[in-house]
């Protein structure tokens, strides 16, 4: 998809204020409120580096640069503190996607807000249960489960019940997997999943529906997945049937597959973490160029439960075209199929 011709850069990974920088004004990206304007000469997003460096009339160069501790304004040889917290940035030195994974990282934590998971800081208001989970997966890779910690230890239902109120099949085995990164099975929603899972269950596995369709090998494996991550009884078995989802569920349970149709292009082109997930599923190139130059690398388009209108602020096309970017989803999967067995060390 070619994105809105509108630069744009986000500050403030993790817990931290949101700030957006776009045509030379700093401002608050939920308010609104400038915080700085500059008179722009010249201006580089450089996203792998977290930094905005501008050259300007009248005040020579400035800099805005994220790193670990907090956000910068570098300007007349000074440097002052925007937004602070602390966050744990990996190098991923010596990773031949370096570059990338920093930049996928940043649109993983950027849409962390006030310790709460969303699939776009802007367009998502409450965390989905099923982009959690798999920004839960870079988080722990890199150190940074504390960013959500708390927010997890707080669930106490079982379904996120953000598509249009239905109880998704599929959140049962995300929750237990949530859980599992920083609590345990005395957690108090796990005997409720416990109590609620048998009411989807149909012979020897589960299905309910999942973005409006019944996916139940999809959803097995994600209820068998955040059993086993408690390491709780599993009287679970995948059903040896065609489901499009199957392939959505690279983390395990690979064989437990039947072929079939892939997704279509237009899918993918609007919901791209379905061709990024496929693509690791099945060990095949990246479903589309990735340019660690460019941001936002990642994106949502037409879903229906975003809300575009506040896309707003960052430029009225992203709200006429439906399109939520970056995406946090889209960002997971792009991180977790270029981590690979380096991302252990590169978080070392």
């Amino acid at each position: 998809m070619d994105l809105p011709e509108s630069p744009f850069y986000l500050f403030g990974m993790g817990r931290r204020r949101k700030l957006l920088y776009r045509s030379g004004r700093l401002l608050d990206a939920f308010s609104g409120e400038p915080l700085g304007s500059w008179d722009v000469i010249s201006e580089s997003i450089q996203p792998a580096q977290y930094r905005v460096w501008l050259r300007t009339r009248g005040h020579g160069e400035a800099a805005i640069v994220e790193d670990e501790e907090g956000v910068w304004l570098e300007e007349g040889g000074r440097r002052r503190c925007l937004t602070a917290g602390r966050v744990n940035l990996p190098a991923f030195a010596g990773h031949p996607h370096e570059p990338l994974l920093r930049a996928a990282h940043q649109e993983v934590l950027i849409n962390v807000v006030a310790g709460r998971p969303v699939p776009n800081l802007l367009a998502y208001p409450r965390p989905w249960y099923r982009d959690a989970a798999m920004m839960a997966m870079c988080l722990e890779r890199t150190g940074n489960l504390h960013l959500i910690a708390e927010w997890v230890r707080s669930l106490r239902e079982c379904f996120d019940r953000n598509d249009a109120g239905v109880c998704e099949a599929d959140n049962l085995g995300q929750v237990l997997y949530l859980i599992s990164l920083v609590s345990g099975r005395h957690h108090p929603l796990v005997p409720k999943v416990l109590k609620t899972a048998p009411a989807f269950r149909r012979g020897r596995h589960v299905v309910g529906l999942t973005d409006s369709a019944e996916h139940a090998v999809y959803q097995t494996k994600w209820l068998k997945f955040g059993l086993r991550a408690l390491g709780l009884d599993d009287p679970y078995e995948i059903p040896a049937e065609f489901d499009s989802y199957s392939a959505l569920f690279w983390m395990d349970y690979r064989q437990a597959h039947v072929p079939g149709e892939p997704f279509g292009e237009k899918s993918k082109d609007n919901y791209p973490y379905l061709g990024w997930a496929e693509a690791h599923f099945h060990g095949r190139p990246p479903p589309a160029p990735a340019d660690a130059r460019r941001y936002p690398l990642t994106w949502e388009a037409h879903a229906s439960q975003a809300r575009y209108e506040r896309m707003g602020i960052i430029s009225d096309e992203h709200v006429r075209r439906r399109i939520a970017a970056p995406h946090a989803w889209h960002a997971a999967e792009m991180f977790l199929y270029y981590c690979g067995s380096h991302a252990q060390a590169a978080s070392a």
